[in-house]
Protein backbone atom coordinates (compact mmCIF):
# COMPACT_ATOMS: atom_id res chain seq x y z
CA UNK A 1 0.00 0.00 0.00
CA UNK A 2 1.31 3.26 -0.99
CA UNK A 3 0.61 6.13 1.73
CA UNK A 4 0.73 9.69 -1.20
CA UNK A 5 2.43 12.75 0.75
CA UNK A 6 0.33 15.50 0.86
CA UNK A 7 1.95 18.78 -0.40
CA UNK A 8 2.67 21.42 2.43
CA UNK A 9 -0.35 24.51 2.26
CA UNK A 10 1.49 25.98 5.15
CA UNK A 11 2.43 29.48 4.02
CA UNK A 12 6.02 31.41 5.13
CA UNK A 13 4.46 32.72 8.78
CA UNK A 14 4.10 28.81 9.94
CA UNK A 15 7.69 28.41 10.26
CA UNK A 16 7.90 30.78 12.88
CA UNK A 17 6.07 28.71 15.09
CA UNK A 18 7.08 25.08 14.11
CA UNK A 19 9.82 24.93 16.62
CA UNK A 20 10.10 26.06 19.87
CA UNK A 21 11.88 29.47 20.64
CA UNK A 22 15.17 28.98 21.53
CA UNK A 23 16.13 31.77 24.19
CA UNK A 24 19.25 33.86 24.37
CA UNK A 25 21.23 35.85 26.62
CA UNK A 26 22.29 39.50 26.70
CA UNK A 27 23.39 39.91 23.36
CA UNK A 28 24.73 43.39 21.40
CA UNK A 29 22.08 43.33 18.02
CA UNK A 30 23.90 44.11 15.18
CA UNK A 31 22.60 47.26 13.13
CA UNK A 32 21.51 45.74 9.56
CA UNK A 33 20.25 49.05 8.30
CA UNK A 34 19.96 52.94 9.48
CA UNK A 35 20.99 53.81 12.75
CA UNK A 36 19.72 54.10 15.61
CA UNK A 37 17.55 57.35 16.90
CA UNK A 38 19.63 59.60 19.50
CA UNK A 39 16.58 60.21 21.15
CA UNK A 40 15.46 56.36 21.37
CA UNK A 41 16.57 55.40 25.00
CA UNK A 42 14.45 52.73 27.15
CA UNK A 43 13.08 49.29 26.46
CA UNK A 44 10.75 47.57 24.03
CA UNK A 45 9.52 44.14 26.39
CA UNK A 46 7.05 41.92 24.48
CA UNK A 47 5.34 38.71 25.44
CA UNK A 48 3.56 35.64 23.39
CA UNK A 49 3.88 31.84 23.13
CA UNK A 50 7.25 30.74 22.93
CA UNK A 51 6.58 27.00 22.74
CA UNK A 52 3.96 25.08 21.16
CA UNK A 53 4.65 21.66 21.44
CA UNK A 54 6.93 19.23 24.20
CA UNK A 55 7.61 15.31 24.37
CA UNK A 56 4.92 15.03 20.95
CA UNK A 57 2.32 16.78 22.45
CA UNK A 58 1.13 19.93 20.75
CA UNK A 59 -1.27 22.55 22.51
CA UNK A 60 -4.81 22.39 21.98
CA UNK A 61 -4.93 26.34 21.14
CA UNK A 62 -2.61 29.41 20.70
CA UNK A 63 -3.11 30.92 23.67
CA UNK A 64 -1.31 27.42 25.60
CA UNK A 65 2.17 28.11 24.76
CA UNK A 66 4.23 28.99 27.35
CA UNK A 67 5.35 32.82 28.07
CA UNK A 68 8.23 33.88 26.60
CA UNK A 69 9.75 37.48 27.20
CA UNK A 70 11.87 39.87 24.38
CA UNK A 71 13.23 42.99 25.97
CA UNK A 72 15.20 45.31 23.58
CA UNK A 73 17.19 47.16 25.68
CA UNK A 74 18.11 50.28 23.90
CA UNK A 75 21.01 52.64 25.55
CA UNK A 76 23.76 54.66 24.62
CA UNK A 77 26.34 51.63 23.68
CA UNK A 78 23.44 50.61 21.40
CA UNK A 79 20.93 48.01 21.95
CA UNK A 80 21.37 44.88 23.65
CA UNK A 81 18.47 42.20 23.27
CA UNK A 82 17.49 39.10 25.47
CA UNK A 83 14.76 36.62 25.57
CA UNK A 84 13.67 34.50 28.31
CA UNK A 85 10.54 31.53 29.00
CA UNK A 86 8.88 32.99 32.13
CA UNK A 87 9.84 30.26 34.68
CA UNK A 88 6.33 29.41 36.13
CA UNK A 89 6.00 26.15 38.60
CA UNK A 90 3.94 24.12 35.49
CA UNK A 91 7.00 25.39 32.53
CA UNK A 92 9.39 23.65 35.29
CA UNK A 93 7.66 20.82 36.03
CA UNK A 94 6.62 19.82 32.03
CA UNK A 95 10.77 21.02 32.13
CA UNK A 96 11.31 18.30 34.42
CA UNK A 97 9.30 15.62 33.19
CA UNK A 98 10.12 15.86 28.86
CA UNK A 99 6.18 16.43 28.30
CA UNK A 100 2.94 18.80 28.71
CA UNK A 101 1.29 17.41 32.12
CA UNK A 102 -1.28 20.76 32.28
CA UNK A 103 -4.84 21.75 30.70
CA UNK A 104 -5.30 25.25 29.39
CA UNK A 105 -7.64 27.02 27.42
CA UNK A 106 -7.44 24.56 24.15
CA UNK A 107 -7.12 21.92 26.06
CA UNK A 108 -7.62 19.10 28.81
CA UNK A 109 -4.78 17.45 30.91
CA UNK A 110 -2.95 14.81 28.65
CA UNK A 111 -2.68 11.24 30.17
CA UNK A 112 -4.87 9.30 32.69
CA UNK A 113 -8.51 10.78 33.13
CA UNK A 114 -7.68 12.01 36.57
CA UNK A 115 -5.27 14.88 35.21
CA UNK A 116 -8.26 16.63 34.05
CA UNK A 117 -9.20 17.68 37.52
CA UNK A 118 -5.44 17.41 39.34
CA UNK A 119 -3.64 19.46 36.39
CA UNK A 120 -6.59 21.27 34.95
CA UNK A 121 -4.87 24.68 33.87
CA UNK A 122 -1.52 26.07 33.87
CA UNK A 123 -0.92 29.72 34.10
CA UNK A 124 0.91 30.30 31.09
CA UNK A 125 2.35 33.49 31.91
CA UNK A 126 2.07 34.41 27.96
CA UNK A 127 -0.03 37.26 26.93
CA UNK A 128 1.60 41.04 27.63
CA UNK A 129 3.80 42.71 30.28
CA UNK A 130 3.28 45.69 32.57
CA UNK A 131 6.82 47.34 33.62
CA UNK A 132 6.73 48.99 36.85
CA UNK A 133 9.75 50.70 38.54
CA UNK A 134 11.26 47.93 39.86
CA UNK A 135 9.91 44.78 38.37
CA UNK A 136 8.25 43.75 34.87
CA UNK A 137 4.70 41.41 35.26
CA UNK A 138 4.03 38.87 32.78
CA UNK A 139 0.42 38.70 32.57
CA UNK A 140 -1.81 35.89 31.77
CA UNK A 141 -5.62 36.89 33.01
CA UNK A 142 -6.32 33.91 34.54
CA UNK A 143 -4.22 33.96 37.58
CA UNK A 144 -1.27 36.18 39.57
CA UNK A 145 0.99 37.64 37.36
CA UNK A 146 4.41 36.61 37.54
CA UNK A 147 7.39 39.18 38.46
CA UNK A 148 10.60 39.31 36.33
CA UNK A 149 13.61 41.13 36.32
CA UNK A 150 13.68 44.35 34.22
CA UNK A 151 17.00 44.18 33.00
CA UNK A 152 17.90 40.07 32.76
CA UNK A 153 14.15 38.83 32.74
CA UNK A 154 15.07 35.89 35.62
CA UNK A 155 11.67 35.18 36.86
CA UNK A 156 11.16 36.23 40.38
CA UNK A 157 7.86 34.61 41.04
CA UNK A 158 4.54 35.04 41.39
CA UNK A 159 3.32 38.42 42.38
CA UNK A 160 0.29 39.03 44.30
CA UNK A 161 0.81 42.98 44.24
CA UNK A 162 -0.97 43.12 47.57
CA UNK A 163 -4.26 41.99 46.61
CA UNK A 164 -4.69 38.99 44.59
CA UNK A 165 -4.99 36.78 47.21
CA UNK A 166 -5.91 32.68 46.54
CA UNK A 167 -4.70 33.29 42.75
CA UNK A 168 -7.42 36.11 41.88
CA UNK A 169 -7.08 37.16 38.35
CA UNK A 170 -5.08 39.74 36.96
CA UNK A 171 -5.76 41.00 33.59
CA UNK A 172 -3.57 41.38 30.47
CA UNK A 173 -4.63 44.76 29.44
CA UNK A 174 -3.95 47.26 32.50
CA UNK A 175 -4.54 50.99 31.86
CA UNK A 176 -2.29 53.52 33.00
CA UNK A 177 -2.98 56.57 33.62
CA UNK A 178 -0.02 58.70 32.47
CA UNK A 179 -0.83 62.34 34.52
CA UNK A 180 -1.14 60.52 37.93
CA UNK A 181 0.39 57.17 37.79
CA UNK A 182 -2.53 55.20 38.62
CA UNK A 183 -2.94 51.75 37.67
CA UNK A 184 -6.80 49.93 36.54
CA UNK A 185 -6.75 46.66 35.89
CA UNK A 186 -9.84 43.61 36.10
CA UNK A 187 -10.05 39.82 36.60
CA UNK A 188 -12.73 37.40 36.12
CA UNK A 189 -13.49 35.18 38.91
CA UNK A 190 -16.12 31.63 38.29
CA UNK A 191 -19.04 30.97 40.29
CA UNK A 192 -22.47 30.45 39.44
CA UNK A 193 -22.11 33.92 37.83
CA UNK A 194 -18.62 35.47 36.70
CA UNK A 195 -17.13 38.17 39.25
CA UNK A 196 -16.26 41.13 37.85
CA UNK A 197 -13.11 42.12 40.32
CA UNK A 198 -11.80 45.49 39.53
CA UNK A 199 -7.98 46.59 40.67
CA UNK A 200 -6.52 50.37 41.53
CA UNK A 201 -2.81 50.70 41.68
CA UNK A 202 -0.50 52.92 42.32
CA UNK A 203 2.59 53.19 40.24
CA UNK A 204 4.94 50.83 41.93
CA UNK A 205 1.87 48.53 40.93
CA UNK A 206 0.60 47.57 44.41
CA UNK A 207 -3.37 47.93 44.61
CA UNK A 208 -4.63 49.87 46.85
CA UNK A 209 -8.56 49.51 46.34
CA UNK A 210 -10.41 47.15 44.23
CA UNK A 211 -14.09 45.97 43.91
CA UNK A 212 -15.91 43.15 42.83
CA UNK A 213 -19.37 42.99 40.58
CA UNK A 214 -21.62 39.86 39.60
CA UNK A 215 -22.12 39.39 36.10
CA UNK A 216 -24.96 37.89 33.80
CA UNK A 217 -23.77 34.54 33.37
CA UNK A 218 -20.04 33.55 33.20
CA UNK A 219 -18.57 36.05 29.69
CA UNK A 220 -15.37 36.16 28.32
CA UNK A 221 -14.06 39.43 28.93
CA UNK A 222 -10.58 40.26 27.50
CA UNK A 223 -10.07 44.04 27.81
CA UNK A 224 -11.59 47.13 29.16
CA UNK A 225 -10.88 50.86 28.83
CA UNK A 226 -9.96 54.26 30.93
CA UNK A 227 -12.09 56.83 29.23
CA UNK A 228 -11.66 60.08 31.52
CA UNK A 229 -13.31 59.65 34.80
CA UNK A 230 -14.72 55.89 33.79
CA UNK A 231 -13.67 52.79 33.63
CA UNK A 232 -16.05 50.81 30.96
CA UNK A 233 -16.10 47.58 30.14
CA UNK A 234 -18.01 45.85 27.25
CA UNK A 235 -19.77 42.28 27.61
CA UNK A 236 -20.04 40.19 24.65
CA UNK A 237 -22.03 37.37 24.46
CA UNK A 238 -20.00 34.83 24.64
CA UNK A 239 -21.00 32.34 27.77
CA UNK A 240 -18.85 29.85 29.25
CA UNK A 241 -21.01 26.61 29.58
CA UNK A 242 -19.48 25.42 32.97
CA UNK A 243 -20.00 21.41 33.33
CA UNK A 244 -18.37 20.44 30.87
CA UNK A 245 -15.28 22.34 32.11
CA UNK A 246 -15.58 21.18 35.69
CA UNK A 247 -16.15 17.54 34.80
CA UNK A 248 -13.25 17.75 32.89
CA UNK A 249 -14.90 16.81 29.50
CA UNK A 250 -14.09 19.92 27.74
CA UNK A 251 -11.42 22.99 27.77
CA UNK A 252 -12.60 26.53 28.44
CA UNK A 253 -12.40 27.03 24.27
CA UNK A 254 -14.84 24.84 23.48
CA UNK A 255 -16.89 25.44 26.35
CA UNK A 256 -17.63 28.88 24.90
CA UNK A 257 -20.75 29.80 23.64
CA UNK A 258 -21.93 32.56 21.14
CA UNK A 259 -25.14 33.95 22.26
CA UNK A 260 -26.43 37.12 19.61
CA UNK A 261 -29.88 37.22 21.16
CA UNK A 262 -28.00 38.25 24.39
CA UNK A 263 -26.30 41.56 22.67
CA UNK A 264 -23.34 43.09 24.31
CA UNK A 265 -23.77 44.91 27.82
CA UNK A 266 -21.77 47.48 29.06
CA UNK A 267 -21.04 48.67 32.46
CA UNK A 268 -19.74 52.12 33.37
CA UNK A 269 -17.37 52.91 36.70
CA UNK A 270 -16.81 55.67 38.03
CA UNK A 271 -12.73 55.61 38.44
CA UNK A 272 -12.76 57.30 41.90
CA UNK A 273 -14.94 55.08 43.48
CA UNK A 274 -15.26 52.05 41.66
CA UNK A 275 -18.77 52.15 41.80
CA UNK A 276 -21.49 51.52 39.07
CA UNK A 277 -22.49 54.54 37.37
CA UNK A 278 -24.78 53.06 34.50
CA UNK A 279 -25.54 49.97 32.69
CA UNK A 280 -26.72 49.32 29.57
CA UNK A 281 -27.18 46.68 26.25
CA UNK A 282 -26.47 47.00 22.64
CA UNK A 283 -26.19 44.96 19.40
CA UNK A 284 -24.17 41.80 19.75
CA UNK A 285 -20.35 42.07 18.60
CA UNK A 286 -17.12 40.60 19.75
CA UNK A 287 -13.54 42.12 20.51
CA UNK A 288 -10.68 41.11 22.10
CA UNK A 289 -8.90 44.81 21.88
CA UNK A 290 -9.83 48.18 22.47
CA UNK A 291 -7.41 50.87 20.94
CA UNK A 292 -9.07 53.67 23.28
CA UNK A 293 -11.43 55.76 24.84
CA UNK A 294 -12.28 59.12 26.32
CA UNK A 295 -15.05 61.61 27.46
CA UNK A 296 -15.85 64.68 24.73
CA UNK A 297 -16.53 68.03 25.39
CA UNK A 298 -20.78 66.94 25.49
CA UNK A 299 -19.96 64.24 28.38
CA UNK A 300 -20.03 61.65 26.17
CA UNK A 301 -17.70 58.72 26.23
CA UNK A 302 -15.83 57.90 22.63
CA UNK A 303 -14.37 53.83 22.82
CA UNK A 304 -12.31 53.25 19.58
CA UNK A 305 -12.79 49.07 19.20
CA UNK A 306 -11.35 46.30 16.88
CA UNK A 307 -14.73 44.50 16.33
CA UNK A 308 -15.97 41.24 14.88
CA UNK A 309 -19.28 39.92 13.83
CA UNK A 310 -19.03 37.00 15.75
CA UNK A 311 -16.60 34.34 17.49
CA UNK A 312 -15.52 32.99 14.98
CA UNK A 313 -12.24 34.52 15.75
CA UNK A 314 -11.62 31.84 18.91
CA UNK A 315 -11.34 29.00 15.71
CA UNK A 316 -9.29 31.43 14.17
CA UNK A 317 -6.82 31.39 16.52
CA UNK A 318 -6.88 28.10 17.38
CA UNK A 319 -5.73 27.14 13.87
CA UNK A 320 -2.83 29.32 14.07
CA UNK A 321 -0.94 26.81 16.14
CA UNK A 322 -1.54 24.15 13.87
CA UNK A 323 0.14 26.67 11.31
CA UNK A 324 -2.90 26.43 9.09
CA UNK A 325 -5.86 28.59 8.85
CA UNK A 326 -9.29 28.02 7.36
CA UNK A 327 -11.40 30.10 9.37
CA UNK A 328 -12.11 33.49 8.61
CA UNK A 329 -11.97 35.66 11.88
CA UNK A 330 -11.28 39.22 11.11
CA UNK A 331 -12.04 42.40 12.79
CA UNK A 332 -12.49 45.96 11.48
CA UNK A 333 -12.15 49.16 13.45
CA UNK A 334 -15.51 50.82 14.67
CA UNK A 335 -16.15 53.41 17.25
CA UNK A 336 -19.08 53.57 20.02
CA UNK A 337 -20.43 56.95 21.58
CA UNK A 338 -22.39 56.05 24.68
CA UNK A 339 -24.01 58.44 27.22
CA UNK A 340 -22.31 57.32 31.04
CA UNK A 341 -25.48 58.25 33.14
CA UNK A 342 -28.26 57.09 31.12
CA UNK A 343 -26.38 53.78 29.66
CA UNK A 344 -27.41 54.74 26.27
CA UNK A 345 -25.66 54.04 22.71
CA UNK A 346 -26.02 57.18 20.32
CA UNK A 347 -24.00 56.29 17.52
CA UNK A 348 -21.76 53.06 16.50
CA UNK A 349 -20.31 53.72 13.55
CA UNK A 350 -17.04 51.86 11.55
CA UNK A 351 -13.87 53.90 11.23
CA UNK A 352 -12.52 52.11 8.68
CA UNK A 353 -13.24 49.02 6.55
CA UNK A 354 -9.77 47.28 6.50
CA UNK A 355 -9.15 44.27 8.34
CA UNK A 356 -6.96 45.41 11.58
CA UNK A 357 -5.82 43.96 14.94
CA UNK A 358 -3.68 45.09 18.02
CA UNK A 359 -5.07 48.70 17.86
CA UNK A 360 -2.07 51.27 20.30
CA UNK A 361 -2.18 54.51 21.16
CA UNK A 362 0.99 56.35 22.74
CA UNK A 363 0.84 55.96 26.43
CA UNK A 364 0.29 59.59 27.38
CA UNK A 365 -3.06 59.84 25.48
CA UNK A 366 -4.10 56.68 26.96
CA UNK A 367 -7.99 57.96 28.40
CA UNK A 368 -7.96 60.72 26.52
CA UNK A 369 -8.37 62.11 23.07
CA UNK A 370 -5.49 60.55 20.81
CA UNK A 371 -4.96 61.79 17.64
CA UNK A 372 -3.61 58.60 16.03
CA UNK A 373 -4.24 54.76 16.48
CA UNK A 374 -1.55 52.38 15.15
CA UNK A 375 -2.73 48.83 13.86
CA UNK A 376 -1.68 45.81 12.93
CA UNK A 377 -3.39 45.40 9.16
CA UNK A 378 -3.04 42.98 6.41
CA UNK A 379 -1.24 44.15 3.06
CA UNK A 380 -3.93 44.74 0.24
CA UNK A 381 -4.14 41.62 -2.12
CA UNK A 382 -3.30 39.65 1.12
CA UNK A 383 -5.62 36.00 1.35
CA UNK A 384 -6.65 36.71 4.92
CA UNK A 385 -8.98 33.65 5.12
CA UNK A 386 -4.96 31.81 5.45
CA UNK A 387 -2.73 34.57 6.84
CA UNK A 388 -1.40 36.48 9.81
CA UNK A 389 -1.34 40.05 9.83
CA UNK A 390 1.74 41.60 7.62
CA UNK A 391 1.49 44.72 7.75
CA UNK A 392 1.54 47.82 10.03
CA UNK A 393 -0.39 51.67 10.06
CA UNK A 394 -1.69 54.86 11.50
CA UNK A 395 -5.07 55.71 11.20
CA UNK A 396 -5.47 59.43 11.56
CA UNK A 397 -8.75 60.52 13.79
CA UNK A 398 -8.66 63.80 12.27
CA UNK A 399 -8.38 63.36 8.33
CA UNK A 400 -9.99 59.65 8.19
CA UNK A 401 -7.10 58.90 6.72
CA UNK A 402 -4.26 55.56 6.84
CA UNK A 403 -0.49 54.99 6.56
CA UNK A 404 0.78 51.87 5.93
CA UNK A 405 3.80 50.31 6.30
CA UNK A 406 4.20 47.91 3.48
CA UNK A 407 7.31 44.96 4.84
CA UNK A 408 7.48 43.60 1.38
CA UNK A 409 6.68 39.85 0.83
CA UNK A 410 6.28 37.08 3.83
CA UNK A 411 7.32 39.69 6.14
CA UNK A 412 5.64 39.49 9.85
CA UNK A 413 5.00 42.42 12.12
CA UNK A 414 4.27 42.36 16.15
CA UNK A 415 1.86 44.94 17.25
CA UNK A 416 3.18 48.00 16.77
CA UNK A 417 4.51 49.99 19.86
CA UNK A 418 5.00 53.73 20.24
CA UNK A 419 8.13 54.92 21.60
CA UNK A 420 8.26 58.66 22.79
CA UNK A 421 10.41 61.25 22.00
CA UNK A 422 11.45 62.81 24.90
CA UNK A 423 12.89 66.17 23.46
CA UNK A 424 9.57 66.27 20.71
CA UNK A 425 6.69 65.46 22.94
CA UNK A 426 4.89 65.39 19.94
CA UNK A 427 6.78 63.03 18.04
CA UNK A 428 8.23 59.24 18.02
CA UNK A 429 8.99 55.86 17.07
CA UNK A 430 6.88 52.66 16.25
CA UNK A 431 8.84 49.64 17.25
CA UNK A 432 7.82 46.21 15.91
CA UNK A 433 9.20 42.89 15.99
CA UNK A 434 9.51 41.21 12.53
CA UNK A 435 9.54 37.80 11.02
CA UNK A 436 11.26 37.57 7.96
CA UNK A 437 9.52 34.20 6.02
CA UNK A 438 11.70 34.80 3.50
CA UNK A 439 15.13 34.09 5.39
CA UNK A 440 13.30 32.17 8.33
CA UNK A 441 14.98 35.25 11.03
CA UNK A 442 13.31 38.09 13.16
CA UNK A 443 14.07 41.40 13.09
CA UNK A 444 13.41 44.67 15.52
CA UNK A 445 11.92 47.60 12.62
CA UNK A 446 11.85 51.23 14.00
CA UNK A 447 9.99 53.51 11.95
CA UNK A 448 9.18 57.63 12.34
CA UNK A 449 6.22 57.38 13.52
CA UNK A 450 4.78 60.43 11.10
CA UNK A 451 6.75 58.41 8.21
CA UNK A 452 5.29 54.53 8.12
CA UNK A 453 5.39 54.76 4.81
CA UNK A 454 8.48 55.31 4.44
CA UNK A 455 11.90 52.60 5.16
CA UNK A 456 12.01 52.35 8.71
CA UNK A 457 15.07 54.33 10.24
CA UNK A 458 16.78 51.23 11.53
CA UNK A 459 16.70 47.23 11.76
CA UNK A 460 18.00 45.50 13.95
CA UNK A 461 19.18 41.53 13.60
CA UNK A 462 18.22 39.12 16.43
CA UNK A 463 19.98 35.86 17.42
CA UNK A 464 17.44 33.46 16.90
CA UNK A 465 13.57 33.48 15.50
CA UNK A 466 10.97 35.12 18.36
CA UNK A 467 7.55 33.23 17.27
CA UNK A 468 4.35 35.72 16.57
CA UNK A 469 3.54 37.37 19.80
CA UNK A 470 0.91 39.08 21.55
CA UNK A 471 1.56 42.37 23.15
CA UNK A 472 3.97 44.42 24.46
CA UNK A 473 5.28 47.95 25.90
CA UNK A 474 7.81 50.29 25.86
CA UNK A 475 9.35 51.60 29.08
CA UNK A 476 11.02 54.92 28.61
CA UNK A 477 14.60 55.90 30.28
Amino acid sequence: MHTINKKSTKLPWATALAQPATEFPPTQLQILSGQIPEGLRGTLYRNGPGRLERGDIHVGHWFDGDGAILAIHFTDDGATGVYRYVQTGGYEEEAAAGKLLYGNYGMTAPGVIWNQWLKPVKNAANTSVLALPDKLLALWEGDNPHALDLQTLKTLGKDDLGALNNGLAYSAHPKIDSKTGEIFNFGISYGLNGILNIYKSNFTGKILQKTSFELDGIPFVHDFVLAGQYLVFFVPPVRLNPLPVITGFSCYSDSLEWKPQLGTQFLVFDRESLSLTSRGETEPWFQWHFSNAYVDASGSVIVDVARYEDFQTNQYLKEVATGEIHTPGMSTFWQVHLNPQTGKVTTIQQLLDRYCEFPTVPQKNVGQASPHTYLSIFRQGTDINRELLNAIARFDHLTDTLTEANLGENRYPSEPIYASNPSLPDKGWVITVVYDGNSNSSEVWVFDSDRLDEEPVCRLGLPSVIPHSFHGTWKPA
